[in-house]
């Protein structure tokens, strides 16, 4: 983040609007990452990222690229704002006498932020996968003519293309109480907490080397070059971890598709049927999705969006 200090009020709104363009900017592409990274060898209805948003716009229209986009619209404000607000919070109370904190602290820092968002992260990827992955379970029933499978979370066999995200949630919380929408908590912490861990060291150093040994802030495109390399890095890295979350989210699939117990029963399962390459499923889909959004977070932050809105509104306390 940038060296000045910002206020709480302040980040959250950096990280709200942030979050909003970002969403909105990659959707399309998240949900073509979840697709690949849900269908299974025997069941492929997607060669690749272009082919699932072709095939996709085909069978669903335009908006079919955006299925479960207001569900992670709605919850993508409190997410980054918690995620960044997080780390800038630790880094602050690790730091000593406003020296570069050691990689260990920031190492320390960016794990505070990645195990605070999971709050919201868990129900809000609990939700969306549903709604994105709707459309292939829907097209894989047309093609074969078979029923899908459902965990017994939301009633067995499910007419996935007619859900919305609140019918989903009155289920889960009807169903399965608080817990059903913390499904795959373990896995979504297992991914987070790493991808923290990786991506806040490394996007701190790569603006430190922008700024040249000058003092102040490093230039917006700095920020943004940084967090887009730090973002992708760290997506490929935990994206094998990416890959479990999303099947043990999903709470529809085809009969011919694997079920899953826990996180080991799918690795297993992955590793036994689908070989290691099945862990890179969405990788590049992953990379392309986080790169933009950490880009557009960190030159929201350089410009002090929240800064300025809390400026002209009356009262505003900085």
């Amino acid at each position: 983040m940038a060296d000045r200090q910002i206020s709480l009020p302040a980040k959250l709104i950096n990280g709200g609007i942030a979050g909003l363009i970002g969403v909105t900017c990659v959707f399309p592409i998240d949900l073509a990452k979840t697709r690949l990274q849900n269908q299974q060898n025997g069941s492929r209805l997607y060669t690749s990222m272009s082919d699932c948003l072709i095939k996709t716009v085909r069978s669903e229209g335009y908006f079919g690229m955006y299925r479960g986009a207001a569900v992670n619209l709605t919850l993508v404000t409190p997410e980054k704002a918690i995620k960044l607000a997080a780390n800038d919070f630790f880094r602050y109370h690790l730091s000593t006498d406003g020296k570069k904190l050691s990689l260990l602290r920031e190492m320390i820092a960016g794990c505070g932020a990645g195990t605070c968002q999971v709050i919201v992260t868990t129900p809000m990827e609990m939700l969306k996968i549903q709604l994105q992955d709707a459309g292939r379970i829907n097209a894989q029933r047309k093609l074969i003519g078979e029923a899908a499978v459902g965990d017994g979370a939301v009633g067995g066999r499910l007419e996935v293309r007619n859900l919305t995200g609140l019918q989903i949630t009155k289920e889960l919380l009807r169903s399965r109480g608080i817990s059903g929408l913390y499904k795959g908590l373990g896995a979504t912490l297992l991914r987070d907490v790493p991808f923290s861990i990786i991506y806040f060291p490394l996007f701190a150093n790569l603006n430190d080397l922008g700024k040249g040994g000058v003092e102040g802030p490093a230039p917006f495109y700095c920020s943004f070059l940084s967090g887009c390399l730090a973002g992708s890095t760290a997506a490929v890295a935990v994206n094998p971890v990416d890959v479990v979350k999303t099947r043990l989210q999903s709470l529809t699939r085809g009969s011919q598709e694997d079920t899953y117990s826990g996180v080991t029963d799918c690795i297993s399962k992955i590793l036994r049927n689908e070989g290691p390459s099945a862990f890179l499923k969405g990788a590049y889909c992953r990379a392309l999705v986080i790169a933009p959004l950490f880009g557009i977070a960190q030159v929201v932050y350089f410009l002090g969006v929240g800064e300025f809105i809390l400026s002209i509104l009356p009262g505003a306390r900085h």
